[in-house]
């Protein structure tokens, strides 16, 4: 890797972006205890918190802790969700490099200096998987695999399994992401999208001291849906076959019914399988339209050009 890059300054700037939603329980302990973490790679390194329309006192135990610490916020108008509020601190991170991480102490701050490490060898994005999902619900770790699955059939870029947010990015991977206009975002995949040099570095993922997990089932579900519909063709397609099934075997059957009537006459029994096929097809064209509909409403966000967030106010920062 060396030999394809040249050598990486030993002191980088570094920005650690934190997306934070109702976290003010421990926000204070987090950045304290992120802040010593950073001092001891570089001395060149600042947080940025990006308060996503939090309800809470998440904003106010921010802007009241020790001016000394390179801390800076950026509040969203309302709650833009996760992915946005990320492309925000992207939008405001220009530093060397840049990592992006949880406050809920479930990203160990002592894998961080094993990112910037591989870093200083040449990689431009180096990102965290999780060893294992065993703090997951049972039903949410079935239904992960399952959209992994989808994802590796027809998506047009491969997403590492349980790879997430936390990772580090050189500066030419965030001015990449910045370029991205969409604004329907799947951060996994806009990540591995842009390219670049990259690797992976397992942890285990640690309990949460304090608050619990903001997202629901529905969350979940419509974070899903817009991976799949921005980086994958594969419902349509597989619809599309499974269309085509239907249109045989009912070709075949019409051809069954007609000689059957040619060399029995006309009978008129066969109002139960009637019935049947036509609520059958019937939920086939619905769910069809539903899957249909999921990449038009896509387009229909994309065409109206709404910004992905709204800043409300800015504290603490140095604008470069």
């Amino acid at each position: 890797m060396n030999d394809m890059h040249p050598a990486r300054q030993q002191n980088p700037s570094l920005t650690c972006v934190v997306p934070v939603y109702n976290e003010g329980d421990g926000i204070v302990d987090f950045l304290t205890q992120l802040a010593a973490a950073l001092r001891g790679i570089t001395d060149q390194a600042r947080i940025l918190v990006i308060d996503d329309g939090s309800t809470d006192n998440t904003a106010r135990e921010v802007v009241n802790m020790s001016p000394g610490l390179p801390v800076g916020l950026i509040s969203l108008s309302r709650n833009f969700g996760k992915e946005n509020a990320i492309a925000a601190g992207l939008d405001h991170a220009n530093a060397d490099i840049v990592i992006v991480m949880d406050a809920d102490f479930q990203h160990p701050l002592s894998i961080l200096p094993e990112f910037v490490a591989k870093w200083r060898l040449g990689y431009d994005m180096v990102y965290g998987v999780r060893h294992n999902r065993a703090l997951d619900i049972r039903v949410y770790r079935i239904l992960s695999g399952m959209f992994y699955k989808v994802m590796s059939y027809g998506a047009s870029v491969k997403i590492p399994r349980d790879a997430g947010d936390f990772r580090l990015m050189d500066r030419c991977v965030v001015m990449a992401l910045r370029d991205l206009p969409e604004r329907s975002k799947f951060m996994k995949g806009l990540y591995n999208w842009v390219g670049f040099t990259k690797v992976a570095v397992t942890f285990d993922v640690d309990e949460r001291k304090c608050g619990k997990s903001k997202f629901r089932f529905f969350q979940l579900y419509e974070l899903a849906m817009t991976g799949i519909t921005s980086f994958s063709s594969f419902p349509l397609r597989i619809w599309a076959g499974i269309g085509a099934v239907i249109s045989g075997l009912s070709l075949l059957y019409s051809v069954w019914i007609i000689t059957d009537t040619l060399l029995y006459g006309a009978n008129v029994a066969g109002w139960p399988t009637l019935v049947v096929a036509i609520f059958f097809l019937g939920g086939i064209q619905l769910l069809s339209i539903g899957i249909l509909g999921e990449y038009i409403a896509r387009i229909f966000n994309e065409v109206k050009g709404r910004p992905s967030y709204i800043i409300a106010r800015k504290q603490g920062l140095n604008e470069e």
